[in-house]
């Protein structure tokens, strides 16, 4: 007998075989495979809601036992929000329709971190941005040699958001610091080292492993099929890290970097260098907010107001227009120098938005 029944425990049939999200039951297990594999996997507003429509069928079935994650393509789980959507919308329709977007992104990045079923992400390939907020925050995590982990939003003008910044704030040392700051991607062992990943399943048994979820539970498929992770690259690192990306403005956290005599130190002052001035002081000023944090819920709260006014920054549409649309990796940052940013600047991504805020956390 098929296992598999598409459509059940009240999940809603998808439309085609071809909709952004492809949601079944397998077993024990509750699929949700994310179809968009020519824009790799993005996500939009439709996607989070079929998502969070799935977690709430399967929340109180009791047949349902975990509910698995993973990316159709091959190339990759989820290389983040649909930017080129975001900047049509914030050029023609003032972002609106973003922020409506980011609403229920970050409320069900919030959701899968809570969740009463084991939620188990195959962060496979290339896992980015609002990739990762579908992932990382889920209880059981798994990477594999060709995963590729990574919050790059300083290099289109942004600021790390669908819990981002909890999630790097609690990396390791200054870790998550220089992934935030520098925007570049992480493999298997440093997803691991920096808390953004559990497990690892060599590629190869990642269909083993999936399937086995729909027999057998958790800790059962991962004792089956899990193995040993490559080194993390940036245990070694640490030193120069730590030291460097400890101070308390970027200006300061550069000139450390350029000082030191490490070759990889040189090499991320120039990775830095590189991103909007504004984007890095809001960055650093949400990443130090969100470690004294004590919830997610208020951290995605402090990302809403920072992402909603980052609409507003000239830096997001100038980003996305050098990186995605015209791709000449040449954006013309406005300010484009980081003592030309002010502290009322950066304290403006802060403000509260009155009956626009985003409400998670309890109100003190």
């Amino acid at each position: 007998m098929n296992r598999e029944t598409p459509a059940a425990s009240g999940v809603p049939a998808d439309d085609a075989p071809d909709a952004p999200v492809l949601c079944h039951r397998d077993g024990r297990a509750g699929r949700i495979r994310l179809n968009r594999p020519r824009a790799l996997n993005a996500l939009d507003h439709t996607m989070v809601r079929r998502i969070d429509a799935a977690l709430t069928a399967w929340e109180h079935d009791e047949s349902v036992k975990a509910v698995v994650l993973t990316g159709e393509g091959g190339r990759g789980l989820c290389a983040g929000g649909d930017i080129r959507g975001i900047h049509a919308d914030v050029s023609g329709g003032g972002g609106e329709a973003s922020a409506a977007f980011w609403r229920d992104e970050y409320r069900l990045n919030a959701r899968i971190a809570h969740y009463p079923k084991p939620y188990v992400a195959v962060m496979d390939g290339i896992v980015m941005g609002g990739g990762v907020g579908v992932s990382a925050h889920g209880d059981v995590r798994v990477v594999t040699e060709r995963s590729a982990v990574a919050m790059p939003e300083t290099g289109i003008g942004f600021v790390p958001d669908v819990g981002g910044t909890w999630l790097l704030s609690r990396a390791p040392g200054e870790l998550g610091t220089h992934l935030a700051l520098t925007a570049g991607p992480v493999g298997a062992g440093d997803a691991l080292l920096c808390g953004l990943a559990d497990h690892f399943v060599p590629s190869d048994r990642l269909g083993a492993f999936t399937s086995a979820l729909a027999e057998v539970n958790v800790t059962e498929a991962l004792r089956l099929h899990a193995g040993t992770a490559p080194a993390a690259g940036l245990a070694e690192q640490r030193e120069w890290i730590d030291s460097c990306y400890a101070a308390d403005s970027v200006e300061e956290i550069l000139r450390r970097l350029r000082d030191h005599g490490a070759t990889e130190a040189k090499e991320a002052a120039e990775r830095v260098e590189s991103k909007s001035p504004t984007a890095l002081k809001v960055t650093l000023a949400a990443l130090r907010r969100a470690r004294e944090a004590g919830t997610l819920e208020e951290v995605l709260d402090q990302e809403y107001r920072v992402s909603c006014a980052a609409l507003r920054d000239p830096d997001f549409l100038e980003g996305v227009r050098a990186q995605v649309i015209d791709k000449d990796r040449a954006p013309r940052w406005a300010p484009a120098r980081l003592d030309e940013v002010s502290e009322a600047e950066v304290e403006r991504h802060f403000a509260p938005l009155g009956d626009g805020e985003l409400g998670l956390a309890p109100v003190r």
